[in-house]
């Protein structure tokens, strides 16, 4: 496989994972070495649910402070929701969407969704995973990306 069919497939899988180099980063130095890479995709095509809660919270935890704040919320939902044309400001139906999402997954009331929040409004109603935006590939992108890789092991020998 050459490194242009490479960066084609790798592209599909992460076209709508707008915060895939955070995600991948675990060490956070600026550099996603190649084992951070090969656990990535890992989780993006065997991952647990475990994992990909673990991996989709530390993306939308955008200050890697442990919880997810009303102003990481608003700026993620802000950023990823499509804008309708109407008389309404759009930001105070994103700042709503924020206080309906929190009342439904804020367990502890504190204001702000820590990891154990999270978890469990996930394990309740999985549609959550992605409460914020998308960060994990779509199945269809998932499933192009292995049946392109996976069909013939033998064009890992042109790279």
């Amino acid at each position: 496989m050459n490194r242009k069919k490479l960066q084609k497939l790798t592209d599909t899988l992460t076209k709508n994972c707008k915060h895939l180099f955070r995600g991948f980063d675990k060490d956070n130095d600026g550099y996603i070495s190649v084992s951070e890479w090969i656990y990535g995709l890992s989780l993006f095509l065997r991952g647990t649910l475990e994992e990909k809660m673990k991996y989709c919270f530390e993306v939308f935890d955008l200050n890697g402070d442990g919880f997810i704040t009303k102003e990481e919320m608003f700026h993620m939902l802000k950023n990823s929701l499509l804008k309708q044309p109407s008389e309404e400001d759009p930001d105070e139906g994103i700042k709503d969407l924020v206080e309906i999402t929190l009342k439904k997954m804020d367990y502890d009331h504190d204001g702000k969704l820590s990891f154990s929040d999270y978890e469990q409004a996930v394990r309740e109603e999985t549609l959550l995973l992605e409460a914020f935006g998308p960060c994990l590939p779509d199945p269809k992108s998932q499933m192009e990306f292995e049946s392109q890789v996976f069909k013939d092991p033998n064009e890992f020998n042109d790279m």
